[in-house]
């Protein structure tokens, strides 16, 4: 399997889930205090906002915490968080893009470049290689949400472009333009998706062999444990054995 979603499990199978879970909380509460306090504070009246609350919902974020982040967002409490996209290129030559918020973009910047090197990449212009990735929608259940099937015929029902199905659950993507329709449409349909974001899906992947495998997983490990970086995407493919034997 591909890309990030599969290291995400790794991490899970390693029993870091506490730490992740924290970890995961405090971005969600990030992102959905920057929302509200660049839009309404009323999820049904901003969308970037609805998106946010969905998510943190779908990873059974408590609603005191949900609540709590979007009045921070109207006091003089909040801090002013800077949207930033790197990009640059790991391990093999695989295309990796960051996005992040920060109050500090000299720190974050640092931060990120010293991930990149010392794990054999770089880290390159704005646009550098963001051209070899679709901006998409992305839509997300887990395996109960039903038989792969069904899921498929609610997707394009839905207006989706493309459903991928395994034993991890459903991944359903949609034009950028198209998703809080195809949202709404497989909510009424399926129920309450685990998440729903905007994302960078590559047009083309990347094999990378054990080695190079590993150096890449510590660097999007890395990069993901800064409090600053949201979301991270890279183009690799890594194959099911040698994925089971980074994860033992």
């Amino acid at each position: 399997m591909a890309g990030h979603s599969k290291f995400k499990n790794i991490m899970h199978r390693k029993g870091r889930q506490d730490a992740a879970r924290s970890k995961m909380f405090s971005k969600l509460s990030k992102e959905i205090t920057v929302a509200a306090k660049m839009g309404d504070p009323d999820p049904d009246a901003n969308p970037r906002l609805r998106l946010a609350v969905q998510n943190a919902k779908g990873q059974s974020m408590p609603k005191d915490n949900i609540q709590r982040a979007i009045n921070k967002s109207q006091t003089g409490d909040a801090d002013n968080y800077e949207e930033i996209r790197y990009e640059g290129y790991g391990p093999a030559g695989v295309a990796v893009v960051v996005e992040a918020l920060t109050d500090n973009r000299n720190r974050t910047a640092s931060n990120v470049r010293s991930y990149f090197t010392k794990c054999g990449g770089s880290l390159g212009e704005t646009g550098s290689v963001s051209f070899m990735f679709d901006r998409v929608g992305e839509i997300v259940y887990r395996p109960e949400a039903g038989e792969a099937d069904a899921v498929l015929e609610a997707a394009i029902e839905a207006g989706a472009e493309d459903v991928q199905s395994d034993e991890s659950g459903h991944t359903i993507y949609a034009a950028f333009e198209d998703l809080n329709d195809v949202a709404a449409a497989l909510e009424a349909a399926l129920g309450e998706a685990e998440s729903t974001n905007i994302i960078w899906k590559p047009q083309n992947l990347i094999p990378v062999d054990a080695d190079k495998a590993q150096t890449l997983l510590k660097l999007i490990d890395m990069l993901e444990d800064d409090d600053d970086v949201q979301n991270v995407y890279s183009n690799f493919d890594v194959d099911e054995e040698t994925m089971a034997a980074l994860a033992s």
